[in-house]
């Protein structure tokens, strides 16, 4: 099955590429962003409204309750069915977002069920985040290994603590997240890797950010809050979710969760670059080196008929 990726950091401009390539290739999207998933979570992730859509097919976004525990897993196997459904209908599936292990969990024959949880360990390892950080739990991921500590934030404690199980498993190494896992055969995937210079891409971050405050952000969250959601789910762990919840618990002023947001977007946006970087197929198009959308569309077109014809 032929299958696209549009890939890149945070406001690099995967979306409106991506319904430009749709549009030629009479494709539909395909969400591949872990927070545009949810439902309610519009402004804090930039989710493309139904307005945007251009009668273009559009899959996974905000269809998954907040309150829900959704895992890779569970995209994984959401995602495999659409793809299927649209290839189907004679459209070209496009997957477009962010998310770094979304992307693994179909590029790669990825099976999740496959290291058994180690509830005494990840006890123990919960146990240490509480006495001593969890910067201290991240550290022993470093030690064993430590690429794949490079792809998680320290503070994303599920995440190191569940690595930490999977390279527990005896000599069986975390399989899950290498580099020389082998291809998934149900998909011939291309590989589109949006980039630009940083600190262009980083005032265009700072402008996305102005643009959520100014567009609700702050009056999202406290209704999201008002559910019930707190940075206990997670949903509500993204970047600009969390810390406006922590504006609103009366953690920091209003200035001060701006900036955070920016600077945690820009952070993440780097962590992204290097988690794409490692895909060898990925060909790469620097946004801004383009005089206009329409010839980088065009370029990306050509490279797609080289590769298998389109």
């Amino acid at each position: 099955m032929k299958v696209i990726a549009v890939v890149g950091p945070t406001a690099v401009g995967k979306t409106a590429l991506t319904l430009d390539l749709a549009e030629a290739l009479k494709g539909e999207i395909v969400n591949l962003d872990s927070i545009q998933i949810y439902r309610m979570l519009d402004i804090g992730s930039a989710k493309p409204a139904p307005e945007e859509f251009r009668g273009i097919g559009h899959h996974l976004f905000g269809v998954i309750s907040p309150f829900e525990d959704f895992t890779v897993s569970d995209y994984q196997k959401r995602a495999a069915e659409i793809l299927e459904a649209v290839a189907a209908r004679g459209k070209v599936p496009i997957l477009s977002g962010g998310t770094g292990l979304y992307l693994s969990a179909l590029y790669y024959k990825m099976d999740f069920n496959q290291a058994q949880e180690d509830p005494k360990l990840r006890a123990s390892l919960y146990e240490m985040a509480a006495k001593e950080g969890k910067q201290r739990v991240h550290q022993i991921l470093c030690r064993q290994d430590p690429a794949v500590a490079k792809t998680i934030h320290p503070n994303n404690l599920k995440r190191v603590v569940r690595a930490l199980e999977i390279l527990s498993k005896k000599d069986q190494g975390i399989k899950t997240y290498r580099e020389d896992l082998e291809k998934n055969p149900l998909y011939e995937m291309s590989l589109i890797g949006l980039t630009m210079d940083r600190k262009t891409l980083y005032d265009r971050i700072d402008q996305r950010v102005d643009l959520m405050m100014s567009q609700g952000l702050i009056d999202e969250v406290k209704y999201l809050k008002s559910l019930g959601l707190d940075d206990s789910f997670n949903s509500m762990k993204g970047i600009g979710y969390k810390e406006v919840v922590a504006y609103l618990n009366g953690e920091m002023d209003l200035q001060s969760t701006v900036a955070a947001i920016k600077q945690h977007s820009r952070r993440y946006a780097k962590r992204q670059l290097t988690w794409f970087r490692q895909y060898d197929a990925m060909a790469w198009f620097q946004v801004d080196a383009y005089p206009d959308s329409g010839q980088l569309l065009e370029d990306i077109e050509d490279h797609l008929r080289q590769e298998e014809g389109l």
